[in-house]
């Protein structure tokens, strides 16, 4: 990290959580919304932002960043300038509840700490942070007292867990937004045994809110849970953006309406934040079940890659959304491309991402050129 004595003297003498505003990248700007409320800007001009990133949510060996990132700093390090680099000016970090918890009402002070070196790494390289929480991805991370909750117990260790992120993050102009949690499902008609979705590659990427409806309807569990979420994060931090990253079910069932983005649920949602894989030859269908998200307020793709279509299908499904989206995120698993290529035990699946990369990279003075729009004044 390019410190100097004197930033850090300078920083570690500070009484308040605010940080030091001479090692912050110029270029970097709080984020808002526009005043009809359909883009986000850059507060300091009014200038039109949009996001470009990557999930940066594991490294090649499959370990979640909050695994790592206290022994193997320079790792860290090293992978954000490599994003850097790609061209992207937002990064996606995923933050595991048991990393932050040493129970329901304690915040692990290593973890918090770590959290606060993260920000200045960002701050530094001219990063913007979406930070998504509450992961139970991996099971061994998982507390057994955290499994044991009820609802309501549940969602109040919760609530605690964005309140101490929040108290961290409230002062940084590196935050973009608070993610509550990543593909949040509900109970089916019957009640449910387990808090965790499906597993994929030893990873459980969706959690219930409830186990049991209980008479309640749908709208009601999630707006309910969005509610107190919220509040717990504007208790500390009443500046920075808040959404949820969800799987598009009006894509996966082929119509329906959204639920988190509902009226009912999404009042408090500052953006849209939804994760999209087109499938091979649906491009047109998932550009119509994106439509379905563009309710009046700013809309990411918080992921997306090609999993399931080409490149150049998910290229086309890019372009075609920028008359009415406001940023991408795909993703970097701490390797570039040219190593990637180069490795011994090369893949087909390391082929794709490298080919990948190589594209995001030129898409994104693409990307920056076609959105240089004016200030919401002219």
């Amino acid at each position: 990290m390019r410190w100097i004595l004197l930033t850090i003297v300078g920083c570690l003498a500070a009484a308040a959580p605010a940080y030091c505003q001479s090692s912050v990248d110029p270029s970097l700007a709080p984020l808002g919304i526009s005043e009809d409320q359909t883009h986000f800007i850059r507060t300091d001009t009014g200038e039109r932002f949009v996001v470009w990133g990557v999930n940066y949510d594991h490294n090649a060996a499959g370990e979640l960043l909050d695994e790592y990132w206290i022994d193997r700093w320079d790792e860290v390090v090293e992978d954000f300038e490599e994003i850097r680099l790609l061209g992207a000016n937002c990064v996606r970090i995923h933050l595991q509840l048991g990393k932050f918890l040493d129970s329901h009402d304690r915040a692990n002070p290593a973890a918090l700490d770590q959290l606060r070196k993260l920000l200045e790494l960002a701050e530094q390289q001219g990063f913007y942070l979406d930070i998504t929480g509450l992961a139970c991805y991996h099971k061994a991370n998982i507390p057994e007292w955290y499994d044991r909750q009820s609802e309501q117990e549940r969602w109040r260790t919760q609530a605690f867990f964005w309140e101490s992120v929040a108290s961290v993050c409230r002062d940084s102009p590196a935050v973009f937004c608070y993610d509550l949690m990543n593909e949040p499902i509900l109970a089916g008609k019957t009640p449910e045994s387990e808090w965790l979705g499906g597993e994929l590659d030893g990873k459980f990427f969706t959690q219930r809110l409830t186990l049991d409806m209980a008479g309640r309807s749908r709208q009601e569990v999630a707006g309910a849970w969005v509610s107190r979420m919220v509040d717990a994060i504007k208790k500390e931090d009443d500046r920075h953006l808040v959404t949820v990253g969800v799987i598009p079910w009006v894509f996966v069932f082929g119509g329906g309406k959204p639920l988190f983005y509902s009226p009912e649920v999404g009042a408090r949602l500052d953006f849209v934040s939804v994760h999209f894989y087109p499938n091979q030859g649906e491009v047109a269908e998932a550009l119509e079940a994106l439509r379905a998200y563009d309710i009046g307020k700013p809309l990411v793709v918080e992921e997306m890659f090609p999993l399931k279509c080409s490149e150049d299908e998910l290229v086309e499904f890019i372009e075609k959304s920028a008359e009415f989206i406001d940023g991408w995120i795909s993703f970097y698993w701490g390797q570039p491309a040219e190593q990637l290529r180069q490795s011994p035990d090369a893949s087909i699946a390391h082929a794709i991402t490298a080919s990948w990369l190589d594209r995001f990279h030129a898409l994104a003075a693409e990307v920056s050129r076609d959105w240089e729009a004016p200030s919401q004044d002219e």
